[in-house]
């Protein structure tokens, strides 16, 4: 297959695919609204506060923070990963899959890239949502600076779109939906755990810090901390061009890997 081709399939209809996945999360708002709201209160709570009265303080360059507000930044980059991924992995592998949503947009003009295109974006936009949710309840709590912290708000965009991608490569790689569980416990789990969310890296061994910085949500995170702590430099742009990278190529890996499945 062609890249150009691929990539001259995807058009302006593209937007229908996200607007009518959109339309979707609308019926059911309020499954949608109110996890990405209540989530990082149970994590600010049961980590921040629980875990934060015996870990009182994090050096993290070079200034030390309160345990909560270390930890604060690294929920906003996870609630963008989460909800982009899951939306992709499990909405897609069950439109494709179980509602047959695919085979029956497939007849209509939009091409298999814009179907798939769209269901990034509307992937992306759950993560973005989720990011400003979470962005809004920790600046509530007084744990995020301004005005770096509108930072967050096109990177989450940025990052919704790569993490969307991953999701709908998995969804194109797995014949059972419960497959789906193998990405969880290999890729999403790690992530969540050794990303720097919950500790800094600056102590582990070189090859944690190694692996760790294989992963997005460490570059991610970096991103989200330095923004909620007006700490943005000149080095972070190492962070962000990894994921623009990353973005563009897990984009076109997950159209081309499902757009092979869907018209098998």
């Amino acid at each position: 297959m062609n890249r150009s081709c691929l990539l001259k399939n995807i058009s302006y209809r593209a937007w229908y695919m996200w607007r009518r996945n959109v339309d979707v999360s609308l019926v059911t708002w309020k499954t949608n609204v109110l996890p990405p709201l209540l989530e990082p209160v149970l994590y600010i709570l049961a980590f921040g506060i629980g875990l934060g009265a015996y870990v009182q303080q994090i050096s993290y360059a070079g200034q030390a923070y309160n345990y909560i507000a270390f930890m604060a930044p690294g929920m906003v980059a996870v609630g963008i990963m989460f909800h982009s991924t899951f939306d992709t992995m499990y909405g897609a592998f069950v439109r494709l899959r179980y509602q047959k949503t695919f085979d029956a947009i497939i007849t209509t003009p939009l091409s298999a890239e814009d179907i798939l295109a769209g269901e990034i974006l509307s992937g992306a936009t759950k993560g973005t949502f989720a990011g400003a949710a979470i962005l809004l309840i920790i600046t509530l709590f007084g744990l995020a600076a301004y005005p770096s912290s509108l930072v967050i708000l096109p990177l989450a965009a940025l990052a919704g779109v790569m993490f969307a991608s991953f999701g709908l490569y998995f969804a194109a790689l797995a014949p059972y939906i419960d497959n789906l569980n193998l990405p969880i416990f290999l890729f999403i789990n790690p992530m969540f755990l050794f990303s720097g969310t919950f500790f800094p890296l600056d102590g582990m061994p070189v090859w944690v810090r190694f692996a760790a910085n294989l992963l997005p949500l460490t570059h991610l995170v970096n991103l989200t901390r330095a923004a909620t702590f007006n700490r943005l430099h000149a080095g972070l742009l190492w962070d962000l061009l990894y994921i623009m990278v990353l973005t563009a190529a897990m984009a076109y890996i997950a159209i081309r890997k499902m757009k092979t499945r869907l018209i098998k």
